[in-house]
């Protein structure tokens, strides 16, 4: 057992702390952290570079998300969701056979954004539901708008 590990990657989406266990990633969260090195914390912060740079747009970690069946299934859903794309949390209900409510509940709970793509989740009626990581709403707006899922909004003062 290696034990855990933690670094901070500043990338232009922000800075995030990424945690790996025994050879995979287990959490990425918005914020500064340790920093530390190894060739898997290395790899990651070079592919959330990347992808902030829009230079990548699948990611290729090995993954350890901890979560009860239920929420294993949601993460597994969300990860069949392409970049650029966007899925209702009743499309992913209907994909594992379950309650929208109860997807948006695991949704809340994934360990890795970005990587395991929650902000890709939205309400049915496109409009974009909740997010916990970052500063909420406007970080999934972001990330939405990064990706190129919804148009930015324009503000006139």
């Amino acid at each position: 057992m290696i034990g855990r590990l933690e670094t901070t990657v500043d990338t232009d989406l922000g800075l995030f702390r990424v945690a790996e266990c025994d050879g995979a990633i287990v959490r990425i969260a918005w914020g500064h952290g340790d920093v530390r090195h190894s060739p898997l914390l290395d790899e990651a912060a070079r592919q959330l570079r990347a992808y902030a740079n829009q230079s990548l747009r699948s990611f290729d970690l090995p993954l350890a998300a901890k979560g009860s069946a239920f929420e294993c299934s949601v993460w597994d859903e969300m990860l069949k969701i392409p970049y650029g794309e966007t899925r209702s949390y009743g499309d992913l209900a209907t994909a594992i056979g379950a309650m929208p409510q109860a997807v948006g509940s695991a949704c809340g709970t994934n360990p890795i954004p970005i990587v395991i793509p929650c902000h890709r989740v939205i309400a049915s009626g496109g409009e974009i539901g909740g997010f916990s990581g970052g500063q909420g709403i406007e970080t999934k707006r972001q990330l939405l708008v990064h990706e190129g899922a919804i148009a930015e909004q324009l503000s006139f003062f």
